[in-house]
């Protein structure tokens, strides 16, 4: 019995394992070997075989003037990034516990929340460069960027806020009111710690939205590049690793946002078994 399923799974498995195989390959193949060539020696190029390993190229990035203002729009790409990730979790937080209870206009204000999703990138950050200059207001990436990114972040935040809640159990909140305490304690309490690995999604979503959107950004931020605009400026003049090395550095912070999100909710539920265990 044993012999004949394991023949009978034989063909189906090694082919979908091949499958498999050649996905993994296809999706990280490309980021693998910039990963390697970002390390090319000061005389490699852009392709293999490597001549000599160094970190040359990295160092070349941040000191050499011929990238353009590389340090600055990193900067100021990790700045929206962090805004976005503040906003969009503070924001979706509170309007996810709003749409808990129905209220008049829910659907469509709902709606229209969500509609940025469908808009193209570029046609909404047009209709946001024109708001600006209709106002009399000019372009600045703190400024008509951050809110040309928030109207991709929000959007996305509010859904996963709306699956998180999904799953959460009212019946917590409604015995803290019975033990008598305020709206304020049982939201401080109750509500935001059950929520917080919800909230970590919806904040690590908010950054790495932000930090490589680039089809809102190119008529929004004015005259100061933000990272992606940089990068793509990059590809039409530079011909050395230093474009690899870019996107290794980019990789790596995207990297280290989503691990340092994935300890914060360790820690957290580690912090919440300890307690419990004292509890009990």
């Amino acid at each position: 019995m044993s012999q004949s399923t394991t023949n009978r799974r034989g063909a189906a498995f090694y082919l979908l394992a091949t499958f498999f195989a050649l996905f993994v390959i296809f999706l990280y193949g490309p980021m693998l070997m910039i990963f390697i060539l970002s390390f090319q020696g000061p005389t490699g190029g852009l392709t293999f075989p490597m001549r000599g390993v160094s970190t040359h190229w990295f160092h070349d990035l941040w000191t050499s003037s011929r990238y353009g203002d590389l340090g600055g729009a990193f900067r100021r790409s990790l700045v929206l990034g962090g805004l976005s990730l503040a906003i969009t979790a503070v924001v979706c937080l509170f309007a996810g516990l709003a749409f808990r209870r129905r209220f008049w206009g829910a659907g469509p204000i709902f709606y229209l929340s969500i509609v940025s999703l469908v808009v193209p990138g570029i046609l909404l950050g047009l209709g946001i460069s024109q708001l600006f200059q209709l106002l009399g207001l000019r372009l600045a990436w703190w400024l008509s960027g951050l809110g040309a990114h928030l109207s991709w972040t929000l959007p996305f935040g509010l859904l996963i806020m709306f699956a998180v809640l999904n799953r959460f159990d009212g019946s917590w909140e409604e015995a803290a009111r019975d033990a008598g305490a305020s709206p304020r304690q049982v939201l401080s309490y109750v509500t935001v710690p059950i929520l917080f690995p919800g909230l970590i999604a919806v904040a690590l979503f908010g950054f790495t939205l932000s930090y490589d959107e680039m089809p809102r950004s190119l008529l929004t931020v004015g005259a100061k590049n933000t990272l992606p605009i940089e990068i793509s400026n990059m590809t039409t003049n530079v011909t050395t690793p230093a474009l690899y090395a870019i996107g290794t550095v980019t990789s790596a912070v995207s990297f280290l946002v989503i691990a340092t999100a994935f300890i914060t909710i360790a820690i957290v539920q580690k912090r919440r078994a300890r307690a419990k265990g004292k509890s009990a």
